[in-house]
Formats: C-alpha cells, structure tokens, sequence
C-alpha cells in the first residue's frame, strides 16, 4: 500500500513541478525545453530527487541549470501549497542527459546503416 501511495506522489511530483517550471517561475535564464524525466521519492515522502533534461544550446542549458538551482525553495512552496502532505518533500534537482545521449546513438547508428560510417 506504501508503494502505491509513493507512486502516486511520485506522479503527482512530475506533473506540477513541470507545471510550476512553466507557468510560475519566472527567470529569463529558463530557454529552451525543460522536461522532468523522472522523480524519485523516499519511502516516507520526505525528499525527492527531480531528474531533468534540457534541450538546448549548451549555454541555455548552463543558464537553466543555474535558474532551477536558484529557484528550488520557491518550486517546493508551490509543491507545499498544492500537494496535501503532512511534509513537503525536500527536493534535489539532478540534470539527466540520458535522452541526448539517446538521440546521438541514435543518429550514430542511423548514419551506419546508411554506409556514412
């Protein structure tokens, strides 16, 4: 039942930090495409690491880095307000690459199968 609850918060967590990051944060260092690829809670809902991706130039990426650092305390008051929790879970942004490092393997094996490589 633990678990269920977890997903369910887990869920919750991605809908409206992505929410919270496009409609409410306000910092013209926030280009390009954020997406929230993930959420992990604890067992208790006490804290909560966001995986993130960006696309983007890799100075809009540095620069959107830098804002969602900055702006953590202000996304986990709106999550407070929104969220009916006894705790508002501690959040830790972590930026996660993994979909560009897809998408160049990806193009790498679409160029082999093409005889450019």
């Amino acid at each position: 039942m633990n678990t269920l609850r977890n997903e369910r918060v887990r869920k919750f967590l991605m809908k409206e930090i992505a929410d919270i990051l496009q409609k409410d944060v306000r910092d013209s260092r926030i280009s390009g495409l954020v997406s929230i690829v993930d959420v992990e809670v604890s067992h208790d809902n006490s804290f909560a690491k966001v995986y993130y991706s960006i696309f983007g130039s890799d100075e809009q990426k540095e620069q959107t880095k830098e804002a969602i650092q900055k702006h953590v305390p202000q996304i986990r008051y709106e999550i407070g307000k929104r969220i009916k929790l006894r705790l508002t879970p501690e959040l830790k942004f972590i930026y996660d690459d993994s979909i560009e490092r897809g998408t160049k393997v990806t193009e790498l094996i679409d160029k082999i199968s093409r005889g450019e490589i």
